[in-house]
């Protein structure tokens, strides 16, 4: 099964929504009218795009002002079109420019981030890559133990303290060691910290300035992790940890069947950040680069139209 195949199987509560609502708005053959139209954006909604889903709307009725939308077939096609321009270009694979590259994964308990940096992990220890962890998140022993099992698991090092060590001391140290080590990439775990812990969110910024005494330019990526379940729930996350330090892109968690895809829309739209990787599934090989394409395919229901044919 390919990323498309994955991402229509976790994703199909907001398939559901959203492309099976498509279908039913034109059976028997219904006009495209301004009612239409309405209910369309309400489907929006309903998927998770929020303010997206204006937006969207007003270009599909800007289309049908000008003669270009005459049915269903068509209003897929812009569609498709439309979400794929609010995705925007970027995201994909983190780029490894740098010797050593720093990764900062940043997010709150339970969103998925200890996983997703094993993930990491496998996949740069799979292209060749030598790769230390640095178990940053020293307000939990279970944290560090977790981390520690995974680097044995995927072949990588790991620089850890004791639980209570200052974290910023051991990003440093594990940007030290990554250095003095010869490895490829760094990525250094965060506490993960709840997003109205201010005095915890400014910790993180000072994270972020160790790492740059030792290395000047990193972090080279922060990655915000969020949980694909938590729908509009993210926005508010997100908006937060961007106040605190400068995230770079986006992993998007836990893409199961519980999950809310339109909410990457709103993100997108209201940060601009774009989304590096999606975790469709709980082994090691299922963090993926983002691909608009099969993403926008999987929730709208729209892979007939990318491939010429009709619905």
């Amino acid at each position: 099964m390919g990323l498309f195949g994955r991402l229509k199987q976790r994703l199909q509560r907001t398939r559901t929504t959203l492309a099976d609502g498509l279908s039913g708005l034109f059976r028997g053959g219904r006009a495209i009218d301004p009612a239409l139209l309405s209910e369309l954006e309400e489907l929006l909604y309903n998927a998770d795009l929020g303010g997206a889903a204006t937006e969207v709307v007003e270009e599909l009725s800007r289309l049908h002002k000008r003669g270009e939308l005459k049915g269903e077939d068509d209003v897929r096609r812009a569609l498709r079109a439309t979400l794929l321009e609010r995705l925007g270009e970027g995201g994909g694979e983190v780029p490894l420019d740098h010797s050593p590259t720093v990764i900062l994964v940043v997010g709150v308990n339970g969103s998925g981030k200890t996983t997703s940096i094993a993930k990491l992990a496998h996949r740069f220890t799979q292209q060749g890559k030598r790769v230390l962890l640095g178990a940053g998140d020293t307000f939990r022993a279970a944290a560090i133990e977790q981390l520690e099992v995974w680097a044995g698991r995927v072949g990588a090092e790991i620089v850890r303290s004791s639980p209570g060590a200052d974290p910023a001391a051991v990003a440093f140290d594990a940007v030290d060691a990554g250095v003095s080590r010869g490895a490829d990439v760094v990525i250094v775990d965060t506490a993960g910290r709840l997003h109205t812990q201010v005095n915890l969110m400014q910790e993180l910024g000072k994270v972020v300035r160790v790492i740059g005494k030792r290395l000047p330019g990193a972090p080279h990526e922060v990655l915000l992790v969020l949980d694909g379940t938590n729908g509009q729930n993210a926005i508010q996350q997100a908006k937060q940890f961007t106040a605190a330090v400068d995230v770079t892109g986006l992993v998007v968690a836990k893409l199961d069947g519980t999950a809310r895809g339109g909410a990457v829309f709103t993100i997108r739209r209201e940060l601009g950040l774009p989304v590096r990787y999606v975790g469709t599934g709980e082994t090691l090989e299922l963090l993926e680069p983002f691909e608009p394409g099969p993403f926008v395919d999987a929730i709208a229901g729209t892979e007939l139209q990318a491939a010429g044919e009709s619905p």
